[in-house]
């Protein structure tokens, strides 16, 4: 069974919003786009939308959406639906994440990203915003 769940690339002011998953998390300390799982009944916009303001306080406006990439960890396979966004609002406090960054597209590249936001990341290099 594959699970559906959904990315934000946040953009404020030229610079892109990257999180550090937790130690308690699946994959400690990689970094990724914040997002989360679809519920029932809701579109991947609802979704993305709910996450980013439950995960990190902050509100998004849906830009465009990228490329979906199947990806299979181990223990579970997924449908990462990834989505550039815009920040419109709010202070960013981490309930989920250790850790965020706001990153030129160059310096995205530095990081030690979670698997499957890895071809996410590639497809967003070649976007021109």
């Amino acid at each position: 069974m594959r699970i559906d769940v959904t990315c934000a690339i946040v953009i404020k002011d030229g610079k892109v919003l990257a999180t550090q998953r937790s130690e308690e998390m699946n994959l400690p300390l990689k970094w990724e786009f914040p997002g989360g799982k679809i519920d029932a009944n809701e579109s991947g916009q609802e979704c993305v939308l709910r996450e980013i303001k439950e995960e990190l306080n902050i509100d998004i406006e849906i830009l465009k959406k990228l490329t979906n990439q199947p990806f299979d960890y181990l223990e579970l396979k997924i449908n990462l639906i990834p989505f550039i966004a815009k920040y419109l609002s709010g202070e960013i406090t981490l309930t989920e994440h250790k850790d965020y960054k706001w990153l030129t597209k160059a310096e995205l590249k530095f990081l030690d990203w979670a698997p499957a936001d890895i071809p996410v990341l590639n497809e967003f290099l070649k976007v021109d915003l």
